[in-house]
């Protein structure tokens, strides 16, 4: 098992991606502390993979990340429960949006701004002066996207969140490493979660038919990723921008070409 022994903290970890994780972290051998903003849901992921067979494995917080206090008290939380923290994964995240000039910035701005860019800051933050503190090093990994590469529709403030993550990433890597500590950002294309599911069937299809095999990614195959990159194995992974996009940065759309 690649995450024997680590300890994880994972926000976002009550559903989507983050509980996908949560789940490959446990059977890679890790115990995870399941951070949300949703306390109750993240117990219940908690109980419910206590109840499979992974009885000490898991727990539960309840966290706002756009709140640097509580980011700080789920490390804690998370070091008093198992010991110490190995790996954070920053992965809570909104999305949505409308075009630019349509924004009411108390709506449109800001709580993504909070979320999306404040709460990986906090996390990389909190989890570096815990690793630090411990002087064992420790791995940050954090969702960006592939839109934090680009420039896309209704997407004015998701994008400049997601591009600062990926900002982060490269200067944490830079200023932690003589604590040995590696920091690694994942960008995600198109993936079967409760967000994007709750958009129509037409939509759905449309956005599976950006990707190159034609079908939305799951969750559970970002967890795999992840937990690869939280393992020793990835050691030389550091500083850098992992795509998990099944191709969609390469194109924009097939073409029907002409026979030459």
């Amino acid at each position: 098992m690649r995450l024997d022994g680590k300890v994880a903290l994972i926000t976002g970890g009550a559903s989507g991606i983050g509980l996908a994780t949560v789940r490959k972290f446990v059977r890679e051998g890790a115990r995870v502390m399941i951070a949300d903003i949703n306390l109750e849901q993240a117990q219940a992921a908690a109980d419910a993979i206590s109840g499979e067979g992974f009885e000490g494995t898991v727990a539960a917080v309840g966290v706002d990340v756009s709140v640097f206090s509580e980011v700080e008290a789920a490390v804690a939380r998370a070091v008093e429960v198992f010991g110490r923290l190995d790996v954070i994964f920053n992965n809570a995240g909104i999305a949505g949006g409308k075009p630019l000039l349509d924004h009411d910035p108390e709506v449109d701005y800001a709580p993504m701004i909070s979320i999306d860019q404040d709460g990986v800051y906090y996390g990389i933050l909190a989890a570096g002066r815990q690793f630090r503190d411990q002087g064992t090093g420790g791995v940050i990994i954090s969702t960006s996207s592939i839109y934090g590469e680009q420039a896309a529709e209704l997407s004015f403030t998701y994008s400049a969140a997601k591009a600062a993550v990926i900002s982060f990433t490269r200067s944490a890597a830079y200023e932690l490493a003589e604590f040995g500590v590696r920091a690694v950002a994942i960008t995600p294309g198109r993936v079967s979660t409760p967000i994007i599911n709750q958009f129509s069937p037409e939509l759905r299809e449309l956005f599976a038919s950006e990707q190159l095999r034609g079908t939305m990614t799951a969750p559970e195959e970002i967890a795999d990723v992840v937990a690869f990159l939280a393992s020793d194995e990835s050691n030389v992974i550091n500083g850098t921008v992992v795509h998990v996009d099944d191709g969609y940065s390469v194109y924009k759309q097939r073409l029907d070409l002409p026979t030459f």
